[in-house]
């Protein structure tokens, strides 16, 4: 396996960072150490990269800017998964002993595969935007954190943006709409959801799936000219989702009647098929662009010091940006978590843990964080791991993305009940006992 050891330390007081060797954080416990797990090398390369830039050049801004979290110096290295579940895990594995922050497993498959060892290793898992849709329910994942939305979130606005530009929900009655999906747990996730809206209001639900990569799809898009649905979802990723993108015009399938998961729409998954792709819609978590203040920080901080993780044009790009997200987000739990067990200390997993369950971002915190467009307000709680399900559409007009207007929130009324259901379930599996409100003043 390819590791990618980069640590860096910063003194606060200079804010000045310098490249060393990681020293195990329990053994030193001078250091807030952050895992990296990534994917740099194989067919979702091109898509995990920008990833990773991100998060990694927040982290370098925020040594270089602020010289650590808190008066704390900040250590990372990068582990390369290959987006393999075994990789993963390997990663994880080694890695765990160093880490007292959070592992982002940047994988459903891998997350799947940690979920069962999270607790007893008391370890948090940020999962933003993907992972375990049940994990929402704090009660039972006391270890998981889908910040912003999940694959049942997701879905569901998908659903209500369609029956939007129908005229209604009602309207979807006697449609037909068909998911082609990774077939792999990332894929096949938001299928419980899309089942029960095709309960609720009639549509035929068609079920397509691909295999991993995904560079073969003349079946799949046989099946879909056969059927000719009236919309298609595409749940993919890296080349899975160009290689869709072609087989539809191909096929002649109309690109304005196909929507994408957050991870199918990003610059990776359209730039190469350019006019082929217009009209193509696809879930946003977030814009892309240079103009945002976070952005122009790690500009000044970073990049203009030819300290960039990868080229400079890639910087604001819908993935660097969803890195940069979840980041920030890491970094502001160990801050909450110092509010309460000590600035200018180095946190525990446990401590960080507390933290990710009682981060509360809004509107001001926000724009103070340079975040000001980039996202809504977050709050999460002991019931609640996700803290916001909030959603845009953005559609490619054959050379960039044009983000739609409206803000989609998923619909409680639906959701909740689905995520109860399938975290007692697992509870009962695993033989979890359910946190209580009152538990989680402890």
């Amino acid at each position: 396996m390819k590791l990618k050891s980069l640590a860096l330390a910063a003194a606060a007081a200079a804010g000045a960072a310098a490249l060393t060797t990681p020293a195990p954080a329990q053994a030193q416990a001078k250091e807030q150490f952050f895992p990296l797990l990534v994917y740099r090398t194989g067919p979702y390369a091109p898509n995990g990269t920008p990833w990773a830039n991100g998060k990694l050049d927040y982290l370098k801004m925020v040594i270089a800017r602020d010289g650590g979290i808190g008066g704390v110096k900040v250590a990372y290295e990068e582990c390369e998964t290959g987006y393999l579940t075994d990789k993963g895990v390997e990663c994880y594995e080694r890695l765990k002993g160093k880490t007292n922050t959070f592992f982002d497993p940047q994988s459903t498959g891998i997350t799947f595969a940690l979920t069962d060892k999270a607790p007893g290793d008391k370890m948090p898992l940020m999962t933003l935007g993907y992972g375990l849709s049940a994990s929402q329910d704090g009660y039972v994942f006391k270890w998981n954190f889908p910040y912003m939305g999940s694959y049942w979130t997701g879905a569901d606005i998908l659903i209500q943006h369609i029956g939007k530009k129908e005229g209604g929900l009602a309207k979807l009655k006697g449609k037909k709409i068909t998911l082609v999906y990774h077939d792999s747990p990332f894929g096949k996730e938001p299928i419980p959801l899309l089942q029960e809206r095709a309960k609720m209001h009639g549509f035929e639900l068609q079920l397509i799936p691909v295999t991993a990569p995904g560079v073969e799809q003349k079946a799949a898009w046989l099946q879909v000219r056969q059927s000719r649905p009236d919309y298609v979802l595409l749940w993919g990723w890296g080349v899975m989702n160009s290689t869709a993108l072609k087989e539809a015009q191909a096929t002649g399938y109309p690109r304005d009647k196909m929507y994408g998961v957050w991870w199918s729409g990003a610059e990776p998954d359209v730039k190469d098929v350019g006019d082929g792709a217009k009209g193509y819609n696809a879930l946003a978590l977030n814009p892309s662009g240079q103009s945002f203040k976070v952005i122009q920080d790690i500009l000044k901080n970073v990049h203009d010091k030819g300290q960039g993780s990868g080229p400079k044009d890639e910087v604001g790009s819908v993935l660097y940006m969803r890195g940069v997200i979840i980041q920030m987000l890491g970094v502001e739990a160990v801050k909450r978590a110092q509010e309460r067990f000590g600035k200018g200390k180095v946190m525990t997993s446990e401590q960080v843990r507390w933290g990710m369950e009682n981060l509360a971002l809004d509107q001001k915190k926000l724009d103070a964080l340079g975040f000001a467009g980039v996202m809504r307000p977050l709050s999460a709680s002991c019931a609640d791991h996700m803290g916001s399900t909030w959603a845009r559409i953005h559609t490619w007009d054959g050379a960039k993305w044009v983000m739609g207007a409206d803000w989609y929130q998923a619909d409680e009324q639906i959701i909740k009940p689905m995520v109860k259901a399938a975290a007692d379930k697992y509870a009962a599996e695993k033989k979890i006992t359910r946190r209580t409100a009152e538990d989680c003043q402890n």
